[in-house]
Order: C-alpha cells, then sequence, then structure tokens
C-alpha cells in the first residue's frame, strides 16, 4: 500500500488524534472525542483515503 503523508503530516495527525480522544477520558468527556480515533489512525499507517480520494499527496517520495 503505497503512502501520501509526509512525516510532518503524520506527526500532526497523530498529535492531534491524541488531543482529540484524550476528550473521551479527560475534560468535558463527550463521546465525540473518539472521532479522534481518524487522525490517530490515519497518521500511524501513513495513508489517508480522503487524499486518495483527491489525488493529493504530502509524501516527497513518489
Amino acid at each position: 500500500m503505497k503512502k501520501n503523508e509526509g512525516t510532518v503530516d503524520r506527526v500532526l495527525r497523530v498529535i492531534v488524534g491524541l488531543g482529540v480522544l484524550s476528550l473521551a477520558f479527560i475534560g468535558p468527556q463527550t463521546p465525540w472525542g473518539y472521532i479522534g480515533f481518524i487522525p490517530l489512525l490515519t497518521g500511524i499507517v501513513g495513508r489517508c483515503p480522503l487524499y486518495t480520494l483527491l489525488g493529493m499527496s504530502t509524501c516527497p517520495l513518489e
């Protein structure tokens, strides 16, 4: 599977994902915090389905 996320993009997605996910456990404890799984997983895997649909890539390597 070809990656379409660059290193900076992946790091930011993991940080944002963990931050949003923390809202389900710390703070307002809202179930909307589970949305944080999406950027977390795409950051770990290195592939974004939306980038694929739009034909985008932030990965410098082909």
